[in-house]
Parts: C-alpha cells; sequence; structure tokens
C-alpha cells in the first residue's frame, strides 16, 4: 500500500525543506517523490544534510513541469490546503484520509498523490481543483502555519498506521481491469473534450464561464468513475458532437 503512494511538491523554494520531506518520508516507509517546477535546487548540501539518510530519495526523485504530468498516472489525487478559496471541495482530515487507503489502494491500477503546496503560498485554485478531496491538519487556530516536511510527516504517519492497521488482514482481492478507476490523464482528456463539446452545442461560453467547468469537474471527481465508464462518457460527447454538426448533405 504505501509503495503506492506519491508525495507531490509543487514549486518549493527552499532545498532544506525537499531534504526534511524525504526524511519524513523515509521514516515512515514511503518512497515516491515527485517535484513539480521546483524553485531551488534540488541536490544541494542542505537537502542532503536534512535527508539524514534518506538522500537516495533525492537522487532518484522525479521532477516535473506541471501538475498535470506528476499526477498523471494517479487514480486519486489530494491536495493539502485549509479550504478552496472559490468552491468548497470535499474536505477530510489525515485520519479520514488513512481510513480511505486500503480501498483506495485496492485497484491493480491505484496510484494515489499526496500534493502539497508552495511554502509562502500553497496551492493555487486550479491546482486544487485537480484534485479529488483537500485534507486540511486541524492546526491550532491561533498559530496554524506548518513547515513543510512537518505537513508531509503528519500524513505520512497517517499512511503507515494505516498500513500497519491492514497488515494483519487478510488480502483483499484486486478488481479485474474492467472496474479499474479512469486515471487523472484520463479524467483531464474528458474534462478537455467536455468543455469543447459543451462549447460546440452553445451549452458553455467561455466568455461568460460562471464556474460551470469548476463544478463539472467537482462532480465528476466525487464520482471516481472507472475507465469503462470514462470510455462511455467520452462516446456520448463524440456522438453530441456528430450531431450537432451542421448537416451539408444534399436535400
Amino acid at each position: 500500500m504505501l509503495d503506492r503512494i506519491r508525495i507531490v511538491l509543487i514549486g518549493t523554494s527552499h532545498p532544506g525543506n525537499i531534504g526534511g520531506v524525504a526524511r519524513a518520508m523515509h521514516n515512515m516507509g514511503l518512497a515516491d517523490l515527485a517535484l513539480v517546477a521546483p524553485r531551488c535546487d534540488v541536490l544541494t548540501q542542505e537537502s542532503i544534510s536534512r535527508a539524514s539518510g534518506a538522500d537516495h530519495l533525492l537522487h532518484r526523485a522525479a521532477i516535473h513541469a506541471t501538475l498535470e504530468d506528476a499526477v498523471a498516472d494517479c487514480t486519486l489525487a489530494v491536495g493539502a490546503s485549509a479550504r478552496s478559496r472559490t468552491l468548497p471541495w470535499p474536505m477530510i482530515s489525515p485520519r479520514e484520509l488513512a481510513e480511505r487507503l486500503p480501498t483506495e489502494c485496492r485497484p491493480a491500477n491505484a496510484r494515489i498523490a499526496l500534493v502539497f503546496g508552495r511554502e509562502d503560498s500553497g496551492l493555487t485554485n486550479a491546482e486544487l481543483q485537480r484534485c479529488h478531496a483537500h485534507v486540511h491538519i486541524p492546526t491550532n487556530a491561533d498559530f496554524s502555519s506548518l513547515n513543510l516536511a512537518a505537513a508531509v510527516q503528519v500524513l505520512a504517519y497517517e499512511c503507515r498506521m494505516a498500513w500497519l492497521t491492514q497488515a494483519d488482514a487478510p488480502p483483499a482481492q484486486e478488481d479485474d481491469e474492467e472496474a479499474a478507476l479512469a486515471s487523472h490523464e484520463e479524467l483531464e482528456r474528458y474534462f478537455e473534450h467536455l468543455e469543447r463539446t459543451l462549447i460546440a452545442i452553445e451549452f458553455h461560453d467561455p466568455a461568460q464561464p460562471r464556474q460551470l467547468m469548476a463544478r463539472l469537474r467537482r462532480l465528476y471527481l466525487r464520482a471516481r468513475p472507472e475507465k469503462m465508464e470514462m470510455n462511455i462518457l467520452r462516446g456520448i460527447l463524440s456522438a453530441t458532437e456528430k450531431a450537432a454538426q451542421p448537416n451539408t448533405t444534399p436535400r
């Protein structure tokens, strides 16, 4: 289960924080680290020193240009944030996240991304809306600021506790491929197709979006469609596009 969990850091600006995250991950048995557009060098004396023996995670960390690339193969993305600043999004606690992991990690293609934002500004609204849910660490309201590595440590601990809890349980039978969840990449292709179709039938006006696509994104991310269901939905969109085309057949 722990092998299927990826820690994603976006726009990290301090190499010491990346090293501290690597140490927190290794402490709890996590090994998949992805960095999105880091604003500092990843391998420095400080990052290696802060990793305290977990620097092998720094050497093999994947570096991506965008969040979409970092989570393309993931079936669940959870953003660490206190709130969505535009639309309310499903919000869970670290403990609730941990309770979901045994089920989330069951499908054969399962890959979970825990996404953390910049030290100074966190995640943008667009990044938050690419996550299925948001996780909030209930800190002291009078002093809520958490160091990046500390935030990762809290969630990594909960992941490990969930793994230890289910370690003695009989192995769950993995779902067959037909029931596998759609990946983040497949969902993003669907959202692009959906918006294109809605524009074609004049249901959606990009000049006056009124948060339509954000609300539809929230709906489908909440529904967690399977690959087969996604294929059906894409087929419906293709048929809709075809039906909406002007009939050019001579009369």
